[in-house]
């Protein structure tokens, strides 16, 4: 089997950052059925959807944070940039929701270590 890495950078905002945010759930949810090492990493401004759908506004929070609780609830492996929940503003309530703030290259995941375990990267 493969390793994946989906990357999701794309924050609120737009009808095209939400379906990207969608579809990188959809796309680690198959690889992971599929029996691929997988991981769901939070970057950017993507970083704003965790804090979103930890206190939802509304019907479409409730789902896609229901969507995103089930694959928790499954063992998907995830993690959060620790730099971008801090420039996002979302740092504080990530930590309070038990968010996985990674901070291994200046503040950022590593994505050199993840090339180095052998992960595939998918950008969206």
């Amino acid at each position: 089997m493969r390793r994946i890495a989906v990357i999701l950078q794309a924050g609120p905002g737009s009808h095209e950052s939400h379906a990207r945010a969608f579809h990188a759930m959809v796309y680690t949810k198959e690889l992971v059925e599929r029996g691929h090492a997988t991981r769901l990493i939070f970057d950017g401004a993507a970083t704003q959807w965790l804090a979103k759908w930890g206190a939802p506004n509304d019907e479409d929070d409730r789902r896609m944070g229901a969507f995103f609780a089930a694959l928790k609830s499954v063992g998907v492996a995830y993690a959060v940039c620790d730099f971008c929940a801090g420039a996002f503003q979302v740092r504080d309530t990530l930590a309070h929701l038990g968010e996985p703030l990674m901070a291994e290259y200046m503040d950022h995941p590593s994505i050199a270590g993840l090339v180095e375990e052998g992960y595939e990267l998918l950008v969206l």
